[in-house]
């Protein structure tokens, strides 16, 4: 995408109604005008679904048309990218859908404890090299923050094209004594995948399964 683009979506993405873009500042110093109130920004006290570097938004956008009884948010750094989904979500009148520009690991100052009734991690970078474990999206700090924002009982969802990705989280998850709900190695050749899992495919998806990678998912808890 050139940079003139770029520029023209970041412009765009600050008159959609749907999209927050606060400085880092604003955010780390609790002054996110949301958290704690996204049942006043939708609306509604419906459940709140999280979706953590959501992309170009399909995931977001594909469960909020399929869902008009829940809440989606959709977190990423990169605006240019989410421009797609929040532009579809306000030319299709889905008034169910935001996407906030921030770090994920500044989650918990985005939600307030117990806000969130569910997460989905669409094909995070799985930080394969050691020394970026810190940025593994589902290493044990991340898992802690997830559960402080998640309301008892919440799930969270990984669907990756990374065995490598797959196999950690799998082990931490036994290894930590979390609640594994379903796990499956390739979605698309099991007869028993969740609709939600193999009905919406994002961008990245589509260039995995033409490239015959084995798309896999994992649904579980924390305990």
């Amino acid at each position: 995408m050139g940079s003139k683009n770029k520029l023209k979506r970041f412009k765009e993405n600050e008159t959609f109604e749907n999209v927050f873009q606060p400085t880092r500042e604003d955010v780390v110093s609790g002054n996110f005008k949301h958290k704690g109130s996204w049942a006043s920004f939708f609306g509604n006290s419906n459940p709140v679904i999280v979706e953590l570097g959501c992309g170009k938004g399909e995931y977001s956008v594909g469960l909020a048309k399929k869902y008009p009884e829940k809440n989606f948010v959709g977190i990423d750094i990169k605006g240019a990218r989410f421009w797609r989904g929040a532009k579809t979500a306000i030319e299709d009148e889905m008034p169910n859908v935001a996407f906030v520009r921030t770090q994920i690991e500044l989650v918990e100052d985005i939600f307030a404890a117990n806000e969130v009734d569910e997460i989905w991690i669409t094909f995070p970078d799985p930080q394969i090299k050691y020394k970026r474990t810190k940025h593994r999206m589902t290493n044990t700090e991340f898992l802690q923050k997830y559960k402080r924002i998640l309301k008892p009982g919440g799930v969270v969802n990984l669907k990756t094209d990374s065995e490598f990705m797959h196999g950690y989280t799998l082990g931490l998850l036994h290894g930590e004594g979390h609640e594994v709900l379903e796990a499956n190695h390739n979605v698309y050749k099991n007869e028993y995948s969740p609709e939600d899992v193999i009905g919406i495919q994002t961008f990245y998806e589509n260039q995995y399964l033409e490239q015959g990678k084995p798309i896999t998912y994992i649904r579980f808890r924390i305990n």
